[in-house]
Protein backbone atom coordinates (compact mmCIF):
# COMPACT_ATOMS: atom_id res chain seq x y z
CA UNK A 1 0.00 0.00 0.00
CA UNK A 2 0.99 3.41 -0.60
CA UNK A 3 1.21 6.76 1.43
CA UNK A 4 -1.74 8.67 -0.26
CA UNK A 5 -4.83 10.40 1.01
CA UNK A 6 -6.17 9.24 4.18
CA UNK A 7 -3.79 7.05 4.73
CA UNK A 8 -2.22 6.02 8.33
CA UNK A 9 1.30 6.39 7.92
CA UNK A 10 3.57 5.40 10.29
CA UNK A 11 6.92 6.54 10.27
CA UNK A 12 10.52 6.83 12.01
CA UNK A 13 12.85 9.17 11.26
CA UNK A 14 16.01 11.65 13.09
CA UNK A 15 15.70 15.53 11.96
CA UNK A 16 18.62 17.20 12.37
CA UNK A 17 19.05 20.99 11.68
CA UNK A 18 22.07 23.55 10.09
CA UNK A 19 24.21 23.03 6.85
CA UNK A 20 26.72 20.94 6.38
CA UNK A 21 29.29 19.76 9.48
CA UNK A 22 27.01 21.67 11.43
CA UNK A 23 23.80 19.63 11.80
CA UNK A 24 22.53 19.36 14.99
CA UNK A 25 20.12 16.17 16.11
CA UNK A 26 16.63 17.84 16.93
CA UNK A 27 14.43 15.49 17.34
CA UNK A 28 13.80 11.33 16.55
CA UNK A 29 10.92 9.35 16.22
CA UNK A 30 12.19 5.92 16.82
CA UNK A 31 9.94 2.43 16.73
CA UNK A 32 8.90 2.76 20.41
CA UNK A 33 7.68 6.78 19.27
CA UNK A 34 6.84 6.92 15.82
CA UNK A 35 5.16 9.64 13.77
CA UNK A 36 1.86 8.75 13.24
CA UNK A 37 -0.72 10.78 10.98
CA UNK A 38 -3.33 10.85 8.63
CA UNK A 39 -1.48 11.33 5.12
CA UNK A 40 -3.46 14.75 3.78
CA UNK A 41 -5.27 15.82 6.40
CA UNK A 42 -3.13 19.15 6.65
CA UNK A 43 -1.82 18.11 9.44
CA UNK A 44 1.59 17.77 8.38
CA UNK A 45 3.90 21.01 6.59
CA UNK A 46 3.02 20.14 2.90
CA UNK A 47 6.55 20.13 1.78
CA UNK A 48 6.87 16.87 4.30
CA UNK A 49 3.70 15.05 2.69
CA UNK A 50 5.02 15.85 -0.81
CA UNK A 51 8.65 14.32 -0.31
CA UNK A 52 6.94 10.98 1.16
CA UNK A 53 4.35 10.81 -0.93
CA UNK A 54 3.52 7.68 -2.96
CA UNK A 55 6.14 5.51 -0.39
CA UNK A 56 5.35 1.84 0.69
CA UNK A 57 5.73 0.44 4.21
CA UNK A 58 9.88 -0.66 4.10
CA UNK A 59 10.82 2.57 2.00
CA UNK A 60 13.67 4.66 3.06
CA UNK A 61 13.82 8.51 2.75
CA UNK A 62 15.83 11.35 2.84
CA UNK A 63 15.59 14.94 2.48
CA UNK A 64 15.42 18.59 3.13
CA UNK A 65 13.38 21.37 3.62
CA UNK A 66 14.16 25.21 3.60
CA UNK A 67 12.62 27.45 5.66
CA UNK A 68 10.64 28.92 3.13
CA UNK A 69 9.25 25.13 2.40
CA UNK A 70 8.86 24.96 6.08
CA UNK A 71 8.12 27.67 9.14
CA UNK A 72 9.73 30.70 7.33
CA UNK A 73 12.78 33.07 8.52
CA UNK A 74 13.26 33.94 12.08
CA UNK A 75 11.16 37.38 12.31
CA UNK A 76 13.15 40.01 14.82
CA UNK A 77 9.59 41.20 15.00
CA UNK A 78 7.93 38.52 16.82
CA UNK A 79 10.21 38.96 19.66
CA UNK A 80 8.17 41.22 22.09
CA UNK A 81 8.52 42.86 25.56
CA UNK A 82 5.13 41.88 27.41
CA UNK A 83 4.17 43.73 30.24
CA UNK A 84 4.88 41.28 33.26
CA UNK A 85 1.40 41.78 35.14
CA UNK A 86 -0.43 40.03 32.38
CA UNK A 87 1.34 37.01 33.41
CA UNK A 88 -0.51 37.50 36.83
CA UNK A 89 -2.93 35.27 38.17
CA UNK A 90 -4.54 36.66 41.31
CA UNK A 91 -1.79 38.90 41.68
CA UNK A 92 1.09 36.28 41.85
CA UNK A 93 3.20 35.37 38.96
CA UNK A 94 3.08 31.40 38.89
CA UNK A 95 6.84 30.41 38.29
CA UNK A 96 6.16 26.89 37.24
CA UNK A 97 4.78 28.55 34.12
CA UNK A 98 6.75 31.98 33.71
CA UNK A 99 10.69 30.76 33.46
CA UNK A 100 13.09 31.11 30.62
CA UNK A 101 13.20 28.77 28.29
CA UNK A 102 9.24 27.68 28.82
CA UNK A 103 6.79 27.69 26.18
CA UNK A 104 4.04 29.04 27.03
CA UNK A 105 0.21 28.92 25.85
CA UNK A 106 -1.48 32.47 24.75
CA UNK A 107 -4.02 34.27 22.84
CA UNK A 108 -3.73 37.60 20.88
CA UNK A 109 -6.18 40.56 21.01
CA UNK A 110 -8.26 38.65 18.10
CA UNK A 111 -8.85 35.42 19.95
CA UNK A 112 -6.09 33.37 18.25
CA UNK A 113 -4.01 30.88 19.95
CA UNK A 114 -0.56 31.03 19.63
CA UNK A 115 2.65 29.71 21.69
CA UNK A 116 5.81 31.83 22.76
CA UNK A 117 9.20 31.59 24.70
CA UNK A 118 9.59 33.15 27.55
CA UNK A 119 13.18 34.59 26.21
CA UNK A 120 13.91 36.93 29.47
CA UNK A 121 12.18 38.04 32.34
CA UNK A 122 12.17 41.75 33.82
CA UNK A 123 11.01 43.38 36.75
CA UNK A 124 8.21 45.06 34.54
CA UNK A 125 8.38 42.96 31.06
CA UNK A 126 8.68 39.76 29.74
CA UNK A 127 10.32 39.46 26.70
CA UNK A 128 8.50 36.51 24.64
CA UNK A 129 9.37 34.91 21.24
CA UNK A 130 6.64 33.91 18.32
CA UNK A 131 8.26 32.61 16.27
CA UNK A 132 7.79 28.56 15.76
CA UNK A 133 11.19 27.00 17.23
CA UNK A 134 12.29 25.92 13.69
CA UNK A 135 11.83 29.39 12.11
CA UNK A 136 14.55 29.73 10.17
CA UNK A 137 16.26 26.33 9.43
CA UNK A 138 16.60 24.10 7.52
CA UNK A 139 15.30 20.87 8.29
CA UNK A 140 16.55 17.41 7.05
CA UNK A 141 14.95 14.22 7.99
CA UNK A 142 16.24 10.69 7.27
CA UNK A 143 14.09 7.94 8.01
CA UNK A 144 11.65 4.69 6.88
CA UNK A 145 8.04 4.29 6.67
CA UNK A 146 7.09 1.92 8.87
CA UNK A 147 3.08 1.18 8.28
CA UNK A 148 0.77 2.62 5.53
CA UNK A 149 -2.75 1.71 5.71
CA UNK A 150 -6.25 3.02 5.46
CA UNK A 151 -7.15 5.32 8.02
CA UNK A 152 -10.56 4.48 9.62
CA UNK A 153 -13.67 6.56 9.63
CA UNK A 154 -13.47 7.08 13.47
CA UNK A 155 -9.91 8.16 13.07
CA UNK A 156 -10.42 10.70 10.64
CA UNK A 157 -13.01 11.82 13.12
CA UNK A 158 -11.35 11.98 15.94
CA UNK A 159 -8.72 14.04 13.63
CA UNK A 160 -11.85 16.50 12.71
CA UNK A 161 -13.07 16.99 16.18
CA UNK A 162 -9.57 18.48 17.42
CA UNK A 163 -8.40 15.25 18.69
CA UNK A 164 -4.71 14.28 18.74
CA UNK A 165 -1.21 16.52 17.52
CA UNK A 166 -0.98 18.13 14.64
CA UNK A 167 2.56 18.74 13.15
CA UNK A 168 2.12 22.06 11.62
CA UNK A 169 0.28 23.94 13.89
CA UNK A 170 1.56 26.15 15.77
CA UNK A 171 0.18 24.76 19.07
CA UNK A 172 1.01 21.24 19.01
CA UNK A 173 3.40 21.43 21.40
CA UNK A 174 7.07 19.54 21.93
CA UNK A 175 5.16 16.06 21.01
CA UNK A 176 5.80 17.21 17.41
CA UNK A 177 8.37 18.72 15.00
CA UNK A 178 7.18 18.54 11.12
Amino acid sequence: MKISDNKYVTLTYDLNVGEGEERELMEQATAERPLEFIFGTNSMLEAFEKQIEGLSEGDTFSFQLTPDEAYGDYDEEKVLDLPKSIFEIDGKIDEQVLFEGNTVPMMDASGNRLSGSVVSIGQETVTMDFNHPLAGETMHFEGTVTGVRDASAEEIAALFSGGGCSCGSEGCGSGCSC
